[in-house]
């Protein structure tokens, strides 16, 4: 049995957030492969700033608030898959 870090996400969020990254940017892998504490930048995922700025308006419409480019946080908002998610379960409307 593994421990988790604990989360305000849940699992259903996870993948429904995996779903959204993978069908936004046409992802050749399926949204089960995203590790939830992967890097999202870089090594872990391989996504780049444009890809970040397209699953940003993604979320953004899917959960009713916004990700703005200027946010302080951005960086710690997509360090994975996991983060996004516990900033969406905190912050939708929808």
């Amino acid at each position: 049995m593994t421990e988790t870090t604990p989360s305000s996400a849940d699992a259903a969020l996870l993948t429904e957030v995996a779903e959204l990254i993978v069908s936004s940017l046409n992802l050749e892998i399926a949204p089960s492969e995203i590790e939830a504490d992967a890097p999202l930048y870089g090594e872990g995922l391989g996504l780049d700033s444009i890809d970040i700025l397209e699953v940003a308006l993604v979320v953004s419409k899917r959960f009713g608030f916004s990700l703005r480019a200027d946010n302080e946080d951005n960086l710690k908002i997509f360090s994975s898959l996991r983060s996004l998610a516990d900033y969406i379960a905190a912050h939708r409307v929808a």
